[in-house]
């Protein structure tokens, strides 16, 4: 059911032809309350969409009443046109639904620098309107890209229900990795109350996801309450649900991710700090030796080693501990266990390694670096 699970929301999904090839490609999610509390993140990246410039004024207020979202192009770098574009496109909504266009965000994946056409935009937003019912499921399909499968997710709390669904498969690095999410809650929550929960789930998930170290224009993560629960949860319960979900769907961007054959789960521990972790974590997710050698089943940890000495982390090199799917091939900075005890030919890889300075930790998740990442990034614009 996705983000019509919780109680309180209705969704929509069309084909308005915005992809050639024909499938669904515009979802519309409504908060038909009786609270329309949300909050949103923001990709980081300073350049950035349209939709993401309209949505970032919509939620200043702490409310949005509905979110509609495009695959088949991400409006992004298309001039005063295509602002005009998101504008008219929240516009639409408005009068659809008999609401402000003030509380419509908006979000739109696909190619840069192309124009979306306006036309197919309001034509498909006043036929997602009329579709609106129990449609999670064909939303979470609808903002699909080159996502060979949908992401949703659902968790129930104490009397309340979390669902939320994503789309993203490539461009995936911090600054919310690279993706749309809407989570939905029927819980009654204040907006402060949604952004403090939502900042702290998305900085240990999404955050954390680093899958080819490329930061999209059009990252935006929203969370929307309607309250019909009539139940007011205790914020560090809801927190914590809320972060389950969002590593859920993290884990599922990753294992989603463009051409992968590993998913590569980096964890660090013994780091003096938890940055210090984060940044450890991330230099080894972003080397594309190590990723390339993982595609190679090549239990290559000096290429780890040699990751993490580029970091201003706190640590002796000569000191370091590197694991390989349970089998220590490295301690103290020196050759441990036989390369061939590991056998890295799972889909899943863990890495552990530990700086042996401090009580922090941090995990990274990131995939290896293949010839098919390489075509399907170099066969078509993207």
């Amino acid at each position: 059911m996705s983000v019509t699970a919780a109680r309180g929301f209705t969704a929509g999904a069309v084909a308005a032809g915005l992809k050639a090839s024909g499938g669904l490609d515009l979802a519309l999610v409504v908060n038909e309350g009786p609270e329309h509390a949300a909050a949103a993140v923001f990709t980081s990246n300073r350049a950035k969409a349209n939709p993401i410039i309209w949505s970032q004024q919509v939620i200043g207020d702490g409310r949005a009443d509905a979110i509609v979202l495009n695959s088949g192009g991400a409006n992004c770098f298309t001039g005063s046109e295509g602002f005009q574009v998101t504008h008219s496109t929240a516009e639409a909504v408005a009068s659809a639904l008999g609401i402000s266009a003030g509380d419509v965000l908006v979000c739109s994946t696909g190619l840069i620098g192309e124009q979306l056409p306006l036309d197919r935009m309001l034509a498909g937003v006043e036929a997602a309107a009329s579709s609106l019912g129990e449609n999670g499921v064909a939303a979470s399909e609808a903002i699909m890209t080159t996502d060979s499968k949908p992401k949703r997710s659902v968790r129930e709390g104490s009397g309340y229900v979390i669902g939320g669904m994503a789309k993203g498969a490539g461009m995936l690095a911090p600054g919310l990795a690279t993706m749309l999410v809407v989570i939905t809650t029927d819980a009654v929550l204040q907006p402060d109350q949604l952004d403090r929960a939502l900042r702290a789930a998305t900085r240990v998930s999404f955050d954390r996801l680093d899958s080819d170290g490329c930061m999209s224009t059009n990252d935006q993560v929203s969370l929307l309450a309607s309250g019909a629960s009539g139940i007011a949860p205790d914020l560090t319960e809801f927190t914590d649900a809320l972060t389950e979900v969002c590593r859920d769907l993290a884990e599922q961007l990753q294992g989603d991710a463009e051409g992968a054959s590993h998913d590569i789960r980096i964890e660090v521990v013994g780091a003096a700090s938890e940055d210090d972790a984060v940044e450890v974590g991330r230099s080894v997710a972003r080397n594309n030796l190590f990723k390339a050698a993982v595609f190679g089943n090549d239990p290559n940890w000096g290429r780890v080693l040699a990751a993490i000495g580029t970091t201003s982390a706190a640590f002796d090199p000569y000191n370091v501990d590197v694991s390989m799917n349970g089998v220590r091939v490295c301690h103290a900075g020196a050759p441990d266990r036989p390369r061939d005890d590991v056998d890295l030919t799972p889909r899943r890889v863990d890495v552990l390694i530990d700086l042996g300075v401090g009580d922090a930790t941090a995990t990274i998740l990131t995939n290896d670096l293949t010839h098919d990442y390489v075509h399907e990034n170099s066969a078509y614009s993207s």
